[in-house]
């Protein structure tokens, strides 16, 4: 491996601009983009029946099942009662071909603000083996309606990433091995991915990578498209082939971040701008290794 690939995707519960509910497109779309040996994908449903396209199958199964030479790790953010004794679940998903040493599932807040409609996020954060050692992604998908929901959102993700570089510090301790108190990594290094429901303009933009405090050990997030293709504006994510959705013009609001160390290991970040397989578009990123 001279490369690690990694795909972020808004799949819009596998509907594509057809109206069609494909978890095999979605699929095929990701093996088309690059081998990638990480896939992040928000809004995957089980059992909603309501969404467009879709007749409520389980998503995180056909997507396990056409992807079946990764490894899924779930995150359920909606979790509710459905007709009879069945559950209707909405989250996101990540597939990994890399090791998965431990996984964290971080429901993210969720502040009243009943003027709007709002759902609950999860923030699954998953340490895995990197070719150069364990590496953090993160992947999630913040709130669309509600601005004091998403600001909230964005203030956990930078709580949790400085929880993480503390217990990067923890004390190994052998005599704990193989029960629930053995430590395992949870590293420094991290690749944080969603669909943010932010611009590049956007304060929240800037304030996901600010600095945190001088000799506090926590390298700081950093958009890397920029440091891939610097001085060119992002490439649109969203709205670039479903105009009944989003009218307006096409924009970005999908981002890969990575913290500052791993800034040298950027070698390329692109957007997928052919598909329309959903109603966002796939954006990889390549690291060194």
């Amino acid at each position: 491996m001279t490369e690690l690939k990694l795909i972020t995707w808004n799949i819009q519960s596998c509907r594509g601009c057809d109206g069609v509910a494909d978890p095999s497109r979605i699929a095929r779309t990701c093996r088309e983009t690059a081998d990638a040996d990480l896939l992040c994908f928000q809004e995957v449903a089980r059992n909603y029946p309501g969404l467009g396209g879709s007749e409520g199958a389980d998503q995180f199964a056909l997507l396990a099942d056409e992807l079946s030479d990764y490894r899924l790790v779930d995150g359920i953010a909606v979790d509710a009662l459905a007709r009879g004794a069945s559950r209707r679940q909405f989250g996101n998903a990540l597939f990994s071909r890399l090791p998965v040493v431990q996984v964290f599932r971080h429901l993210l807040p969720f502040p009243a603000d009943p003027g709007v409609p709002g759902m609950q996020r999860v923030a699954i954060e998953a340490v895995v083996q990197a070719p150069w050692g364990p590496l953090r992604v993160t992947t999630t998908h913040l709130a669309y309606y509600s601005a004091s929901q998403r600001a909230a959102q964005v203030e956990r993700l930078r709580e949790l990433h400085a929880e993480a570089c503390a217990h990067a510090r923890d004390v190994i301790r052998g005599h704990k091995e193989d029960g629930p108190f053995e430590t395992l990594p949870r590293p420094v290094s991290s690749v944080l991915t969603a669909d943010f429901n932010f611009r590049p303009g956007d304060p929240l933009y800037r304030r996901l990578q600010d600095r945190y405090a001088s000799g506090s050990g926590i390298p700081a997030y950093r958009d890397s498209w920029p440091i891939a293709q610097p001085g060119t504006p992002h490439a649109p994510t969203l709205g670039v082939y479903d105009k009944k959705q989003w009218p307006g013009d096409a924009f970005c609001c999908d981002f890969i971040f990575v913290t500052e160390d791993l800034v040298p290991r950027v070698e390329q970040v692109l957007v997928n701008g052919e598909t329309d397989a959903s109603d966002h578009q796939p954006v990889l990123i390549k690291l060194s290794v």
